[in-house]
């Protein structure tokens, strides 16, 4: 790897990164291209994918140029080879006269993976990578587990005390933590895909669960951009006990209603679906069941913000990938509810997580963990 394929790649996944909120149910990619037959290589043209159904980065990219005949393309995941939304990239780029082709990692999709690199091969052109593969895969994480597993990425968000409390024990939990800490969850939910949650969530809190543009902390168009793509609410409600009048049901965007029977809402602004399942907030198979569901509809990355219980079920089945917790300067006190409803009787229960990040967030801390396997 070269300085010059290290410097082109980290442009293009900076490009990539432009569409962190706008690509779902899509990988996030940067293209840039490159003219090497100077005495200094040279960035001529640049493009990220920016939404669903809208050309790939690199389409966005040759149509910088009036001619890529011989030029170099930087691109963070090997270019397509199927015809999708869009026509394949691969195709694309051999029309263009391409000559080399740099890429940050291959395709996830083992039915797919290695046929754009392939095919361009084929065609005579010079391809090099994967070049900064961990920094490609970091874009893309929840794209890749469900390309690879058949399951979403799945993230726990929690608020808690200095104590490590969530909730007062009648349920009153807002706020704990500050502004700050608020709009950043905003941009976590804006990254999702779905967002889950349980029927007592929603009815101690009047729950929207939506994207506000206003608190995302973004520039004006990408905040509008971002909040056009509402992530579909999933509400775990076995008892059907979600009200005609919530604010979840009077605001425009997905929702999917989870309920043992479902019920229709007539009267709602919210599009609404029914997903008829059996207990969900106790069996982890009903849990894994629902995230399958989610994959198939192509959730990539899964953002729970529930209560205890819930949030306690999905880690005690072994499906979450990531805690996300907002610790706030603070004491609740013995009598208000735990980070997380898990009996665990001994210590050799007890679940370890690796520490990735932890940083401030206004007045309040976020820390970041990922589960680490129990035979590691």
């Amino acid at each position: 790897m070269t300085p010059d394929h290290s410097r082109f790649m980290a442009r293009a996944l900076q490009l990539a990164e432009r569409g962190r909120y706008t690509t779902q149910p899509n990988p996030r990619v940067g293209c840039v291209l490159v003219r090497t037959d100077g005495a200094t290589p040279e960035i001529v043209a640049e493009g990220w994918h920016q939404c669903a159904g809208q050309p790939h980065a690199e389409i966005n990219a040759l149509a910088g140029v009036d001619s890529a005949q011989g030029l170099t393309a930087y691109v963070t995941l090997e270019p397509c080879n199927h015809q999708g939304r869009t026509g394949p990239c691969s195709a694309a780029l051999i029309e263009a006269g391409i000559r080399t082709v740099v890429y940050g990692m291959q395709d996830p999709n083992p039915k797919v993976a290695g046929q754009g690199l392939q095919r361009l091969h084929e065609a005579g052109v010079d391809v090099i990578g994967p070049v900064m593969e961990a920094q490609a895969e970091a874009l893309n994480p929840g794209f890749i587990k469900r390309m690879r597993t058949g399951l979403p990425l799945v993230r726990v968000k929690l608020a808690m005390s200095l104590d490590g409390r969530t909730a007062m024990a009648s349920g009153e939990s807002q706020w704990i933590t500050g502004p700050e800490a608020r709009g950043d969850v905003q941009r976590l939910r804006a990254a999702s895909c779905a967002i889950v949650t349980g029927i007592d969530t929603v009815l101690h809190d009047n729950a929207a669960l939506t994207v506000r543009a206003a608190q995302l902390e973004l520039p004006a168009d990408e905040a509008a951009a971002a909040a056009a793509q509402q992530p579909l609410r999933v509400v775990l409600d076995r008892r059907s006990r979600l009200p005609q009048g919530c604010r979840l049901l009077s605001l425009p965007g997905p929702v999917l209603l989870v309920q043992n029977q479902p019920l229709t809402y007539p009267d709602a602004v919210a599009r609404v679906e029914t997903l008829s399942m059996a207990d969900q907030q106790s069996d982890g198979g009903d849990l894994l069941a629902l995230l399958q569901a989610l994959a198939k509809r192509e959730c990539n990355e899964v953002l729970v913000e529930a209560g205890s219980r819930l949030a306690g079920s999905f880690m005690g089945a072994g499906l979450v990938d990531e805690l996300i917790v907002y610790m706030a300067p603070t004491l609740l006190g013995s009598s208000a509810r735990p980070l997380l409803q898990l009996p665990l009787a001994n210590m050799a229960e007890q679940l370890r997580l690796d520490i990735v990040d932890v940083r401030a967030v206004g007045h309040d801390w976020r820390i970041t963990a990922r589960p680490v396997a129990r035979d590691s």
